[in-house]
């Protein structure tokens, strides 16, 4: 089984690092085949940014298809851009904090989360895409909620008074993804 997803938003949200903690973990902590692929705008933050991470049982082709299986998206430009990628029967999974526009597919499924709001009300804004990782992985289980959050944590690991805050913002999102399946 092959899946592939396309994380977007802006510099600033955190998507590389959202991807980057996917495909660690599940390059590192299980069997599966994993490609990384970083998309950046010509701005730094503020600018566009996406990546690619596609995780299959098989060896994979290409490091990024024509065709996502899932969509995770952090804002609006990103949503126009990428939404005709999404196939039939995908997952979109939404920043509903700033994401607001009219979602013209009913061939999808779609699974909304106020990652932004969250997120300050947890005290830093900068821990929305930890729970957006959280959303992904409790709702598809693509990987073990434990094994990503030891990535997470490993990764972190130079920053311990980081880990707290993370690891509540990681359980928020799980619990989210969770309820929504």
């Amino acid at each position: 089984m092959e899946t592939n997803l396309c994380v977007a938003g802006f510099g600033g949200q955190g998507v590389m690092t959202l991807g980057k903690f996917l495909a660690s973990a599940t390059c590192d902590s299980t069997d599966k085949n994993v490609t990384f692929f970083p998309s950046y705008g010509a701005e730094q933050r503020g600018g566009t940014a996406n990546c690619f991470v596609v995780i299959s049982d098989e060896a994979i082709g290409a490091p990024l298809g024509d065709v996502m299986d899932d969509l995770i998206i952090m804002n609006g430009p990103s949503l126009q851009k990428f939404l005709p990628t999404l196939k039939k029967n995908g997952t979109l999974f939404i920043n509903s904090s700033i994401v607001n526009g009219d979602i013209d597919r009913d061939d999808v499924t779609i699974v909304k989360a106020p990652v932004t709001e969250l997120a300050l009300e947890l005290g830093n804004a900068r821990v929305l895409n930890v729970i957006m990782l959280g959303v992904y992985v409790g709702y598809t289980d693509v990987i073990d909620a434990e094994i990503l959050w030891s990535a997470v944590e490993h990764k972190l690991g130079s920053k311990p008074k980081l880990l707290p805050l993370n690891r509540q913002a990681f359980e928020k999102g799980l619990e989210i993804g969770r309820t929504q399946r």
